[in-house]
């Protein structure tokens, strides 16, 4: 069973424009590309109508995924989550307990990270360690570098 995604507005109608992109144009493309390569000749020896045919069958599957994921995408009502915790979608700003230094991240869902603009996935070790924690609060987090330390500063939407 799928995994329930929390998305912003904005991340959700993203999403489904691009499934639709992926339904209309992307399919179009690749049936026209499977066709030339079909007129070409002997479909045995045929390296492009081989090649077209795999791409057909990725991009029908990353329809299928995206199809999974919007039916079990959820869109939050930021204006009725608590400010007090760090929730999904909630804007944090944290300060690393080793060096000093202060970043501020937004949890997201997986499809809207961004790490340029300070989105990250709620999947990922650092969100993970900041969910529930309140403003003061220490977050002890385990990542590939070991372990961090993180004062949370601020939450907010």
């Amino acid at each position: 069973m799928a995994e329930v995604a929390y998305f912003t507005k904005e991340g959700l109608e993203k999403l489904k424009q691009e499934l639709q992109e992926l339904k209309t144009t992307g399919r179009t493309n690749i049936s026209k590309a499977i066709a030339e390569a079909r007129d070409k000749g002997d479909l045995s020896e045929n390296a492009e109508y081989d090649a077209a045919k795999e791409a057909q069958g990725l991009h029908e599957a990353k329809i299928s995924q995206m199809q999974e994921t919007l039916a079990n995408a959820r869109l939050l009502d930021e204006s009725k989550l608590d400010v007090s915790k760090v929730l999904a979608l909630s804007i944090v700003k944290i300060k690393n307990i080793q060096n000093g230094a202060t970043m501020s991240y937004q949890l997201v869902a997986e499809s809207e990270a961004d790490m340029k603009t300070g989105k990250i996935s709620m999947i990922s070790p650092i969100a993970k360690g900041l969910l529930g924690k309140k403003v003061g609060d220490i977050a002890e987090i385990t990542v590939p570098a070991g372990k961090m330390e993180f004062e949370i500063l601020e939450v907010s939407r």
